[in-house]
């Protein structure tokens, strides 16, 4: 067998090379990160990956504003005519909005385990796999843009709130815990969503179960009336809900309410560290 031929060194190279240097590059490659920095940088590329998709094509923010726009004209208005629900005092819209706010972030979180089990079935899912990124921050990444795009929906919920007359606060301070709530929430739901796929593996499965769940958990949470009109054993599976925390941490913030933000934070955080760990390790086994 013949040996290849030597790639001819251009003049440049042959300069360099003369005068005892390193060979000039026309691209210097990036330096490799170390230590604690490969982490946050791996979970922050894939938010940024996920938040292109979503600078692509916005349909899906425009057509997921109309239900919890009908939720707060229809239901809210309604309902506040009713005086049917006790709310405290407050506007029966009011107590409302933040558990659209709500809503809106676990339905747009809840079908997240769809576009993993596309990517698998794409050849994507296989290929960052065998990255030196850890799954933990495959799934952290995923779960943050997840969260970020919930933010820009309650983002939405919030301007049809304010124009209906719902008296929501607008001190920057709360306004930033409400958008960690939110990004908090959405990372949990998408990361159970990313879990059930871990499961069931195809998308039409999925679909079925989300369907499933999803009216359950908001039917039993605080986001349409207070936990303390419901009965004793729905009161009990409202305690073991996220949802619930995440509402009474947005009414709190928003309204101004009384509310239990250090344990409604406490419960959100573990809610979404639990998720990514339970997502990450049924990763390798939905990209089989």
């Amino acid at each position: 067998m013949s040996a290849a031929p030597a790639t001819p060194l251009t003049a440049s190279a042959d300069a360099g090379a003369e005068h005892g240097r390193p060979l000039d590059l026309l691209l210097s490659p990036p330096r490799a990160r170390t230590g604690w920095t490969v982490v946050p940088a791996r979970v922050g590329a894939m938010c940024i990956v996920e938040l292109q998709k979503l600078r692509h094509d916005r349909t899906e923010l425009y057509t997921r504003a109309i239900q919890p726009a009908l939720w707060l004209l229809i239901y809210g208005e309604t309902f506040t005519r009713l005086h049917a629900i006790p709310t405290g005092g407050i506007p029966y819209l009011d107590f409302l909005a933040p558990g659209i706010i709500a809503q809106s972030a676990m339905f747009i979180a809840i079908f997240y385990g769809i576009m993993i089990i596309w990517e698998r079935d794409a050849g994507v899912l296989t290929k960052l796999l065998v990255t030196p990124t850890p799954r933990a921050a495959l799934v952290t990444g995923k779960a943050f843009a997840a969260g970020v795009k919930a933010v820009i929906q309650a983002l939405v919920v919030v301007v049809i709130a304010a124009l209906l007359g719902v008296g929501l606060t607008w001190n920057p301070l709360k306004l930033i815990g409400v958008a960690v709530v939110v990004i908090l929430g959405g990372a949990f739901f998408s990361c159970l969503s990313m879990t059930i796929a871990g499961i069931v593996l195809t998308r039409d499965r999925l679909m079925g179960i989300g369907q499933a769940i999803t009216m359950p958990l908001f039917f039993s949470s605080s986001a349409l009336y207070p936990v303390s009109v419901m009965p004793g054993w729905l009161q009990a599976i409202s305690k073991c809900n996220p949802l619930s925390y995440q509402v009474d941490a947005l009414r709190g913030l928003l309204l101004g309410t009384p509310s239990h933000l250090g344990t409604d934070f406490t419960v959100l955080v573990v809610a979404a560290l639990a998720g990514i760990l339970a997502a990450s390790s049924l990763l390798g086994r939905l990209a089989k």
